[in-house]
Formats: structure tokens, C-alpha cells, sequence
């Protein structure tokens, strides 16, 4: 097992516990990163007064936006120098391309199976999307605009050391009859659902079936593309997991709402003005938002005092994974509210509804008017 330099660390409030003689206070944990070069269970023993559960996740899994963000960064740079990099490449139909090998046992590994573009990282690559922008010009002369880290997958290769292969993805809609193939047998499209009947790796089928969960509905009719001859257009079916975020309407008796600028690293909306808001863990909406208000600026709210009064089905932008905004509003609270964490809010202000500042996310600016409307749904982003 390999121990990774900690790359992170969570401050939050932990309320006083009497029966332990412990008043409240602020606690930071110190995050480390370790990796397992083994294939095989290992077993973990949980100090169970101090952790509810474990669970191995995937770096795409991780719910937090930030702590994946950083998961991805660390990932990447820390890789063996034998590390891998492949490319899922999907089209505006929700089909993605895939590589049939050469069957030569005991040569090249996964012979005769399809599989996605990519190799192994050479001496001259800076970075591991180096390697995967020079493994498509060599195996088939493509060059995507835009390539997207999007996990870590761990194989065993013949000798059944672990390998790890940086994910990355790309879209592209073009015809793979008119790539110039210098490697393995072909190029195809697929959909998810014919995965069943290709010999293709169990890790490739998955990885390929995450992404799809992950994204929306198809683009095809919006985008113009015409579906390939043969082929009907894809239907919005299957599970579409949403994100769920809670959002805090806090409105003063002068009717003025308070918004947060974003810090300008910010990963969403940077420098835009947003309400407090977060994304639902392990909990339930009301939890999060209890707790999100108390982490993110020091508020102490009360179940009984909140009421949902809007709730907004949006995507952000064609490809993004749709989101549900539960917004809530708080009828009473305590405290004031404070830059707990500047690293993501730079300044709380209150606002009058009719002068919302210009640079406020679009969909919250919707969700605002609606609440002053009496309106409880609406959605945004969808195509028409």
C-alpha cells in the first residue's frame, strides 16, 4: 500500500457532547489519499464510535464537487509512470466508440475484444492527456477540441498487477469509417444497450453505462445531427440520476433576500451572486440544508421553520447531468450571516428582489421571481 502526501483539509462545527465532557467546537480533519496496489478485498475494521460506514467509490462516484475536483487533480499527478490513459468518445445519439483489437495472444492485451482508444504513458508525455491526444493521432488520426478527465479505472493486466487508466472523455460526431485506423481491426459506434452482445471487458461495459447515467437525454434532434443510416435516433429511456440541491430563500421582514458572491476559483459560478446552497449527502434535504446554512455561514435553523416554496428541474448546459433545486425558506433563524468558508463565498448581502445584481445564476434569478409569484415549479435548460 502506497501513502499519498495529505491533499485536503475539512473544517466544520461539532456541537458540545455532554456525556463526553466535550464542549462545542471547530474540528479539522487532515484528508490523505492511499492507494492499493492489490486487486483483493482488504479487510478495514471501523472504529464504529467514531465512523457510521465505509463504501469504495469511484473518483467519479464522490458526490462533493470540490473533493472530487481535487481527487482528479491528485489522481492524475500522483499515477505511476506505467499508468495508462483511455478516451470514452461519445456522439450527440448517446452512442460511444469502440476499438476492435487484433486478436494476437500473449502480444497485446484484450485480443479480439473491443475496447476504448488508448496506451500507456511514454517518457515524452508531460501529462496523461498528452498520452491519450497522442495515443488517438497514433491508433487514428483524431483530434478532439476538448478532452474531459472523468475517473480512474483499475484493471489487473496478465500478470495481475493492478494497472490504473486515467479516464478521459470527448465528443465527437463524426463517421470512424473515414479515421485512418493504423491499429486493431476497426472503429464502431454502440449504444450502451448492445454492450450485452460485443466481447468487450466487464470495467469497459461499466465505465461506459456510468457515463451514460450520467448524462441527459439526447441532443440529437437539437443539435441537427442526422441519426446513422441504419439507426433510429436514442430515446430518453433508463435511469438518469439527478443531483439534488438544497437551496436557502432567506427573506427579511423588508423583503430583501440574501444572495453569496462565489469565490472566483469557484468550480460553479464563479464571481456570480447565488443563494447558500449545497448538494444533498447521505441525508435528507432538510438536513443538508440545516447543515449547509450552519456550515457555510454560521445560521442556526430550525426544522419546524422551513417551508419549501420552489422547486426548479434544470441542466446547465447541454451535456451536464439535469439537477432538481429544492429551495426552501426559512421562517425564523438565528445568528448572522458570516464568511465561514471564503474559500467559496466571498461576501453575504441582502437584495431587493427588483434589483437583483446582473451577474446572479440564471437559474436562481428564475427560481426568485417565481417564489415572489407564489409559483412552486419550473424548469430551465431543458431543449424545447
Amino acid at each position: 500500500m502506497q501513502l499519498i502526501p495529505f491533499f485536503d483539509i475539512d473544517m466544520h462545527d461539532i456541537d458540545a457532547r455532554p456525556s463526553k465532557g466535550e464542549p462545542g467546537h471547530q474540528h479539522f480533519d487532515l484528508r490523505f489519499l492511499f492507494r492499493l496496489h492489490t486487486a483483493t478485498d482488504v479487510t478495514v475494521v471501523l472504529q464504529e464510535e467514531e465512523v457510521g460506514g465505509i463504501e469504495w467509490r469511484s473518483v467519479d462516484r464522490v458526490t462533493s464537487p470540490s473533493l472530487r475536483e481535487k481527487l482528479l487533480k491528485l489522481t492524475l499527478e500522483t499515477e505511476p509512470e506505467t499508468a495508462n490513459a483511455s478516451a470514452l468518445i461519445y456522439n450527440d445519439r448517446g452512442e460511444y466508440l469502440l476499438h476492435l483489437r487484433d486478436y494476437f495472444p500473449g502480444q497485446i492485451w484484450e485480443p479480439g475484444m473491443w475496447s476504448l482508444l488508448g496506451g500507456g504513458r511514454e517518457p515524452q508525455d508531460a501529462t496523461l492527456e498528452h498520452t491519450v491526444r497522442r495515443e488517438l493521432a497514433e491508433e487514428a488520426c483524431l483530434d478532439l477540441a476538448d478532452l474531459t478527465p472523468f475517473g480512474t479505472e483499475y484493471v489487473s493486466d496478465d500478470a495481475g498487477r493492478t494497472v490504473p487508466i486515467a479516464i478521459y472523455t470527448g465528443r465527437w460526431n463524426g463517421d470512424p469509417r473515414d479515421l485512418h485506423l493504423t491499429e486493431g481491426v476497426m472503429l464502431a459506434w454502440f449504444t450502451p444497450d448492445d454492450l450485452d452482445r460485443l466481447r468487450i471487458a466487464a470495467t469497459t461495459r461499466g465505465l461506459v453505462r456510468r457515463h451514460a447515467a450520467s448524462r441527459p437525454a439526447s441532443t440529437a434532434s437539437r443539435s441537427g445531427l442526422a441519426p446513422q443510416e441504419g439507426r433510429r435516433p436514442a430515446s430518453p429511456h433508463g435511469t438518469v440520476l439527478n443531483v439534488i440541491g438544497v437551496h436557502l430563500y432567506r427573506e427579511r421582514p423588508d423583503g430583501t433576500v440574501l444572495l453569496g458572491l462565489r469565490h472566483p476559483n469557484s468550480t460553479f459560478a464563479p464571481s456570480a451572486w447565488h443563494v447558500l446552497a449545497g448538494h444533498c449527502e447521505q441525508e435528507n434535504a432538510i438536513a443538508c440544508l440545516i447543515r449547509e446554512a450552519r456550515e457555510e455561514a454560521g445560521l442556526r435553523i430550525e426544522r419546524e421553520d422551513v417551508e419549501l416554496v420552489h422547486v426548479v428541474h434544470h441542466i446547465d448546459k447541454a451535456g451536464d447531468r439535469p439537477r432538481m433545486g429544492l429551495f426552501f425558506r426559512a421562517r425564523a433563524w438565528c445568528g448572522e450571516p458570516e464568511l465561514r468558508e471564503p474559500d467559496k463565498c466571498a461576501q453575504w448581502k441582502f437584495w431587493d428582489p427588483a434589483t437583483l445584481p446582473d451577474n446572479l445564476v440564471s437559474y436562481t434569478r428564475q427560481a426568485i421571481a417565481k417564489i415572489q409569484n407564489g409559483e412552486l415549479y419550473s424548469e430551465t435548460g431543458w431543449p424545447a
